[in-house]
C-alpha cells in the first residue's frame, strides 16, 4: 500500500497547525548491543510532541526485519498512531528516498538526531538532506520557543551550557542531541497497536559504503600504573596519593630543533613511538 507521510500523525495533533516530521532510526544499546530506539531520535520525537497545534509524523528509511521493527515500535509507544517505513537495501543511500518522501508531504519542520547509533553514524545525513531539499538546517536544537508567520524561534545549544536564540525560515531541518529534554518512556500497549505503513522505494546503492568493513567500536584499555612495594601501607599510600606534577619539564627560550627533540624523547619514553 502506498505510503502517505501526512497520514502518520499523532492522535492528539491538529492537522491545521504545524506539520512536523521526525526522522527516526534504529539505535543500539551501548552495553548489550541490542536494537532499540535511538536516544537522540527519541528526544526529537519528545520535542515534537510538546509543540502545540502540531501534526507529528514519523518516517524511517532502511532495512526492515524483526529486530528493526521492535526498535521502531519503541517510538510508537511514545503516543504515536503510526510510522511511515520506506524499505531500503542494507547498503543503500537513504537520502534520495527521504528527500522524495518529504517533497511529497506538507512538512514544515523536520527533526532528527544529530547522528545515528548504527551504520556509518557520521552525522552528515541531515546536511545532505538539507542540500537535496534546499532547506536551511540548524544543529544542536534545544527547544522550539515559538512558530509564527512561516518562521520559528528556537534555542540552539552551545558548548558549556550556553544557549543562542535564533529565528529560522520554514521549511527547515533541525538536529537534536543530548541537550534536548529526555524522551518519555515507551508504553508496551501503544507500541504493539501502532501501525507500520510500509512503502517500497528503489534503493540507490552507496558504492563506497558497500566496500567498507563495519564493526562495533571498542574502547582502548587504560594504561595501569603498577606500584611495587613491600608492605600494604606503602601500596595504600601510593594508591591514595595525588598525582605528582613534578615529573614534567618546562621548555622556554629554546630553538625549534630542541623543542622537537624533547617531544620526540617524551614520545619514545611513553611508548607512543617505537
Amino acid at each position: 500500500m502506498p505510503h502517505d507521510v501526512s497520514n502518520t500523525s499523532a492522535s492528539h495533533s491538529n492537522a491545521s497547525g504545524l506539520n512536523v516530521t521526525v526522522l527516526v532510526s534504529v539505535g543500539r544499546h551501548p552495553l548489550t548491543a541490542r536494537a532499540r530506539r535511538a536516544d537522540q531520535d527519541a528526544r526529537a520525537v519528545e520535542m515534537a510532541l510538546t509543540l502545540e497545534s502540531t501534526s507529528v509524523n514519523l518516517l524511517h528509511a532502511g532495512q526492515q526485519d524483526s529486530d528493526h521493527e521492535a526498535a521502531i515500535r519503541g517510538y510508537l509507544g511514545m503516543g504515536i498512531d503510526s510510522v511511515g517505513l520506506i524499505e531500503q537495501k542494507p547498503q543503500a543511500d537513504v537520502v534520495p528516498a527521504l528527500a522524495k518522501a518529504l517533497r511529497a508531504s506538507a512538512s514544515q519542520l523536520v527533526l532528527t538526531g544529530t547522528r545515528a547509533e548504527t551504520g556509518e553514524a557520521s552525522g552528515v545525513m541531515p546536511y545532505l538532506l538539507a542540500e537535496a531539499l534546499g532547506w536551511p538546517i540548524i544543529t544542536g536544537l534545544a527547544a522550539v520557543e515559538k512558530i509564527e508567520q512561516g518562521t520559528a524561534v528556537v534555542l540552539q545549544a552551545l558548548p558549556r551550557g550556553k544557549r543562542r536564540r535564533l529565528r529560522i525560515r520554514l521549511p527547515a531541518i533541525a538536529t537534536v542531541d543530548s541537550s534536548a529534554p529526555p524522551a518519555r518512556q515507551s508504553a508496551f500497549g501503544p507500541a504493539k497497536r501502532g501501525v507500520l505503513n510500509l512503502h517500497q522505494e528503489p534503493s540507490e546503492i552507496d558504492e563506497a559504503l558497500s566496500s567498507w568493513h563495519i564493526q562495533p567500536a571498542r574502547k582502548r584499555p587504560k594504561r595501569l600504573k603498577i606500584v611495587k612495594s613491600s608492605s600494604a601501607r606503602d601500596r595504600f599510600k601510593a594508591a591514595a596519593a595525588k598525582a605528582d606534577g613534578g615529573g614534567g619539564q618546562t621548555l622556554s627560550d629554546v630553538t625549534p630543533e630542541q623543542g622537537a627533540e624533547a617531544i620526540f624523547k617524551l614520545l619514545k619514553e611513553e611508548g607512543v613511538l617505537r
